[in-house]
């Protein structure tokens, strides 16, 4: 199974780039309209663009980035497409603001993972009082949560939260095929391209690829969302959500 984080891709391809409120087809990218540069050059008689992104860019997944990557799984569309529906919600979006991935800080994993490094959070709460606050819910508050916790200690803080559109674990980046865990962070902070992709390797180094194929989601759903999936009905949520994505447009042949 051939996954990469290649960010060249192909003129012709419909993605919606959105950058500094301005969107356009990838097809007609410009320097003046996103902000990024643009090389066109020719392989194998086929235009690719050179991509530099930009801070302020968000690269929205494509349905070829879903084709693609469903057919390296050897699964079918809709089941991707139904995962990121519970894990993100129907929007599928994987970022709040440009280089800001979705994510859940979790303060228990954080605790956790500081501890593992000898460290004693009751000493912070009076000089980070924003990490131990649970009342903000927006993604602008859990940001700000997990870059208080990150000044403690990064390494523990990328462990503790829930990154992405498919909202997994920083202590999973061994799983997800990163080198290390400032790896990991980068590409959950890059595209929803890499979100997809990491999700892959993640269901590959877990075991959970034949469950997703086969389209078992209580095996999913007990691999992927914990023991407690049943009570939090994932399995069936999951289903409900294949069924859905699997009768609009063919969306469940890969």
């Amino acid at each position: 199974m051939k996954l990469h984080y290649s960010m060249r891709i192909p003129l012709a391809s419909a993605a919606v780039v959105m950058a500094a409120g301005c969107v356009a087809s990838r097809n007609e990218i410009t320097t003046d309209s996103v902000g990024i540069a643009v090389e066109e050059i020719t392989e194998a008689g086929v235009e690719v663009a050179e991509m530099e992104l930009a801070a302020d860019t968000i690269i929205r997944l494509t349905e070829q980035d879903f084709v693609e990557v469903a057919e390296e799984l050897g699964v079918d569309v809709a089941s991707v497409k139904a995962v990121i529906e519970i894990e993100a919600g129907k929007s599928h979006q994987g970022f709040s603001a440009p280089g800001q991935p979705i994510m859940n800080f979790d303060l228990s994993m954080f605790r956790r993972f500081t501890s593992k490094r000898g460290i004693n959070l009751a000493k912070y709460r009076k000089s980070h009082p924003t990490v131990f606050n649970r009342a903000g819910r927006t993604q602008s508050a859990v940001y700000r949560r997990f870059k208080a916790a990150e000044s403690i200690n990064r390494h523990a803080a990328i462990e503790g939260t829930f990154w992405g559109m498919f909202q997994i674990g920083g202590f999973n980046w061994k799983k997800c095929g990163t080198k290390d865990i400032d790896e990991f962070a980068m590409l959950m902070s890059r595209s929803e391209r890499d979100q997809l992709e990491l999700f892959a390797k993640f269901i590959i180094n877990s075991g959970l690829l034949k469950a997703l194929q086969q389209k078992n989601w209580a095996a999913f759903a007990r691999g992927y969302n914990g023991p407690g999936y049943a009570r939090r009905g994932y399995h069936t949520r999951l289903a409900a959500a294949y069924r859905r994505y699997n009768t609009v447009k063919g969306e469940g042949n890969s």
